[in-house]
C-alpha cells in the first residue's frame, strides 16, 4: 500500500507559514456550523479560506521554481475544498441526537457522503489519491499500545460518568428505555465513533498534515472534531475531555499509521459512553458499575 499522506509528507515543512490563514479560516467555519449554529458565517469562512487559497496558488504558480526537479508541493486549495465539501455535506442536517429510523437514515447519508464525496473528488477528479484509510498502517500492535487500550477503559470509566451524570448532558441523548432503543444507541454511537476517525482524521488531518507540520495540522483538526462534538451532545464542560481526545486521535494515528487501531480506540471509548448512557436514563440497571 503506497504510504499515507499522513505519514510521509513529500516536502520540506516550514514552521510558519501563511498558508496558516486559509487552513484556518476553513477550520473556523466548523464552530459556526456545529457551535454558533449561523450557517452563513461558516459558508462565508469556507468561502473567504478558499478564496485566500486561490491567491496563494496563483501566486506561487507565477514565481520561479525554488531549484530545477525540485517535487511539486500538493494543492492546498484542492486539499482545503475536499474539507470544505465534507462539512458543507456534515452541516446540512441536525446533528441532535435522535434514534427514529428517518434520523438514522438521514445520519447515514449525510455523514456517509461527507466521506465519501472527498475521496472520490481526490481520487478519480484531482487524481491524486490523498484521501486513504489506511486499515494496518504500521503493522504489529506493541506492548504499549495493547496496554493504552486497558487503560481507554479504565479512564472512560472513571470520567465519563461524572462528566455525563453531573452536568447533566446526558439529556442531549434521547431517552433508551427499551430493547429496541438501546440497539440503536448502541449502532449510533458506535456508528458515529467509526465516522468520527474517517473524516476527523483519515480525511482532515491527513490533508492538512500534507502542508502543515504535525502539532498544527493536529490542532485545526481537533477544532472542528471538537466543534462537530459539541453539536451532538458534547456540551458543558465536554470540551475539557473532547479537545484533549481529539488531539490524542491526531498523535496516535500519526505515531501508528493504522485506522484498526485509531478506530479500536475509539470504540473502546464509545462502549463506555453508550453504558453510561443506558446507566443515566435507567437508574438501577447497571447500579454499582459506576461510581456515579
Amino acid at each position: 500500500m503506497p504510504a499515507h499522506p499522513a505519514a510521509a509528507p513529500v516536502v520540506t515543512l516550514p514552521a510558519w507559514s501563511w498558508r496558516l490563514v486559509p487552513a484556518l479560516l476553513v477550520a473556523l467555519a466548523a464552530p459556526a456550523f456545529f457551535v454558533a449554529r449561523i450557517p452563513w458565517l461558516g459558508w462565508a469562512l469556507l468561502a473567504a479560506g478558499l478564496l485566500v487559497a486561490l491567491v496563494m496558488a496563483r501566486t506561487d504558480a507565477a514565481a520561479p521554481p525554488v531549484s530545477e526537479g525540485a517535487p511539486r508541493p500538493p494543492s492546498l486549495l484542492r486539499d482545503l475544498s475536499l474539507i470544505a465539501i465534507g462539512l458543507l455535506i456534515v452541516s446540512a442536517i441536525p446533528l441532535k441526537a435522535e434514534l427514529d429510523n428517518l434520523a438514522m437514515v438521514r445520519f447515514a447519508v449525510a455523514l456517509g457522503g461527507a466521506v465519501a464525496v472527498p475521496y472520490a473528488i481526490s481520487r478519480w477528479v484531482y487524481r491524486d489519491h490523498a484521501v486513504r484509510f489506511p486499515w494496518r498502517g504500521g503493522g504489529r500492535w506493541t506492548v504499549f499500545q495493547w496496554g493504552w487500550l486497558a487503560a481507554v477503559l479504565v479512564l472512560g470509566w472513571l470520567i465519563l460518568p461524572f462528566y455525563f451524570i453531573t452536568s447533566g448532558v446526558y439529556l442531549n441523548w434521547p431517552v433508551v428505555d427499551t430493547p429496541d432503543l438501546i440497539a440503536r444507541l448502541f449502532v449510533g454511537v458506535g456508528a458515529v465513533g467509526i465516522w468520527d476517525e474517517l473524516f476527523f482524521i483519515c480525511t482532515c488531518f491527513a490533508l492538512l498534515r500534507r502542508h502543515f507540520p504535525f502539532w498544527q495540522a493536529n490542532v485545526l483538526q481537533a477544532v472542528i472534531f471538537v466543534s462537530f462534538l459539541w453539536e451532538l451532545g458534547y456540551q458543558a464542560w465536554g470540551p475539557v475531555l473532547t479537545i484533549p481526545f481529539a488531539l490524542l486521535m491526531g498523535w496516535i494515528f500519526m505515531r501508528t499509521r493504522s485506522l484498526a487501531y485509531v478506530v479500536t480506540v475509539h470504540l473502546l471509548f464509545d462502549a463506555v459512553v453508550f453504558l453510561v448512557l443506558v446507566h443515566a436514563h435507567n437508574p438501577g440497571v447497571l447500579e454499582g458499575f459506576f461510581l456515579v
